[in-house]
């Protein structure tokens, strides 16, 4: 059992729990991270879409009281032909018309996408993505009459977040702030939009992981390997349940600026580190 390895892993699960959440690139992090440590590799990717699923199952547990009540609206107004369960139907619809403009991505373009997760296209991701957020946060954020309640969304604002979202698919440009801001260009209150981000992460996560998964050749693991996956799943499940809480309540007091800047610093100094040869991220 390689205790080294293991707790590289570790680390790479705490990276993913703090970060797949906030507006800063859960993926850009761990990228980089991966890099930084030498923890990269087949398994290595394997690895996080796996954490990557103990993340969204905090989300899963959290409101899961919200998730329920949702399915049992929307089966209830099916079955009743629209005469009960109006509101956990239209959060639904919301969700998945917020998921579609991925999916149409995800199966149009996925593995060209995965093939431009490089060092250069993640530090510029972290820049550009932190000017943006400092932008619509000024330019929407406190604009008035913004919806407040998940479910006073419309289909429009959440067929906009969606296409927001398609942001995302730049690494290190995160799809927490991808979503984010796209519930403030449509009118959400930064919780609400935060919140909903969570919610429209489900499938999004889940059916990238899914083929990923199916994908992988589990013909390399080992005991070690194995034990990784086991402890990286946990302890990413566990941080992301402390910091999503930690991180609505922030949003409910203050701005999103702080992790504009950080995002623009981080990257700043990163790409002098890459361009001047001091560090090496192959």
């Amino acid at each position: 059992m390689d205790l080294i390895f293991i707790l590289k892993a570790v680390l790479i699960a705490v990276v993913e729990g703090i970060t797949e959440f906030i507006p800063v690139s859960s993926t850009g992090h761990m990228i980089l991270v991966g890099w930084a440590i030498g923890f990269k590799g087949e398994f290595a990717k394997m690895f996080e879409v796996v954490i990557q699923l103990g993340a969204i199952m905090a989300v899963v547990v959290l409101y899961w009281g919200k998730i329920e009540e949702s399915i049992r609206d929307f089966l209830k107004f099916i079955i009743t032909r629209g005469r009960e369960g109006k509101t956990g139907f239209r959060f639904g619809i919301n969700v998945i018309t917020a998921s579609i403009p991925m999916a149409v991505v995800g199966v149009l373009f996925y593995d060209k996408i995965k093939s431009k997760f490089v060092p250069e296209a993640v530090i510029l991701g972290f820049i550009v993505g932190g000017f943006l957020l400092i932008i619509i946060e000024k330019v929407y954020r406190n604009k008035a009459h913004r919806v407040e309640s998940l479910d006073n969304i419309t289909v429009m604002q959440a067929f906009k977040v969606g296409v927001l979202q398609l942001l995302a698919v730049w690494p290190g440009m995160s799809r927490s702030a991808s979503t984010i801001m796209g519930g403030w260009v449509a009118g959400l209150s930064t919780a609400a939009a935060a919140e909903f981000s969570f919610f429209i992460a489900i499938p999004a996560m889940v059916g990238s992981s899914a083929k990923d998964l199916f994908e992988f050749d589990f013909s390399i693991m080992t005991g070690t390997l194995w034990v990784s996956l086991a402890v990286g799943f946990i302890v990413a499940f566990i941080v992301a349940l402390i910091v999503i809480k930690k991180f609505i309540d922030y949003l409910k007091k203050k701005p999103m600026k702080v992790f504009a800047v950080y995002r623009i610093a981080a990257g700043t100094l990163l790409g002098i580190l890459v361009l001047t040869n001091i560090i090496t991220l192959t």
